[in-house]
């Protein structure tokens, strides 16, 4: 990260958010803790002045808690925040779904079965960093299909909170392959252009997404009262 020191201001603040964003996605910086700015400023060659406005990119994205007289902090979801934001993500992306089978151009289905085929690829090789930025950006564009700005901007404001736990839930090697076999129902049904079968996949693929990230959540804390008795 030494070369972006000499990027202009908004392309090195932009630069620092995005490698901030992906230690918060990937558990680099765990859930809850709090941001170290002079271990982030050291790690990243940075100054504190683009770390601070990543810092605020990343809270208004629901990323970070920004606490008064006590620093930013990695969010932490509680087991009914987790439900909740599930619950309304599904819709979102139902809908996305319902829609973009309608709306769909065949370049922007070329683009999305390219990106499917790389994200199998990225699956066999159990890259899964590469593997969760392709998923990402496959659900993006379904949802960039549909073509509603409102839906749009509503679906990305509520799936930042979701995605460090999106991305921990293909940690586990069974729950990985069923989330590949739903994608390949996905496009498959978007190929199609059926709309309630891809709003049906879509719904069930959040759903079963809920459950490994509750259960991952009871493991964690079965773990820590463990740990403190």
């Amino acid at each position: 990260m030494a070369e972006i020191l000499s990027m202009p201001g908004a392309v090195l603040h932009g630069q620092v958010a995005q490698r901030l964003r992906q230690m918060l996605v990937e558990g680099q910086i765990a859930p809850g803790a709090k941001l170290n700015e002079r271990e982030l400023c050291e790690q990243l060659k940075v100054s504190r002045t683009p770390l601070r406005e990543a810092i605020k990119t990343l809270a208004a994205e629901g990323l970070v808690d920004l606490l008064p007289n006590r620093g930013a902090f990695a969010v932490a979801l509680s087991e009914a925040d987790i439900r909740n934001t599930f619950e309304v993500m599904a819709g979102l992306e139902g809908l996305s779904g319902e829609l973009a089978a309608q709306r769909i151009t065949p370049a922007e289905l070329a683009e999305i079965e390219a990106m499917h085929y790389e994200m199998k690829a990225a699956y066999t090789r159990r890259d899964l960093s590469n593997y969760y930025r392709l998923n990402l950006s496959i659900h993006a564009a379904i949802n960039a299909a549909a073509r509603n700005p409102v839906l749009t901007a509503t679906y990305h404001q509520v799936n930042a909170r979701l995605q460090a736990l999106r991305f921990r839930s293909n940690l586990d090697g069974e729950k990985w392959a069923r989330a590949l076999q739903e994608h390949e129902r996905m496009v498959s049904a978007l190929h199609r252009r059926d709309g309630a079968a891809l709003r049906t996949e879509l719904v069930a693929h959040l759903g079963h997404k809920r459950d490994v990230v509750l259960e991952q959540l009871r493991a964690t804390q079965a773990e820590q009262a463990q740990l403190k008795s």
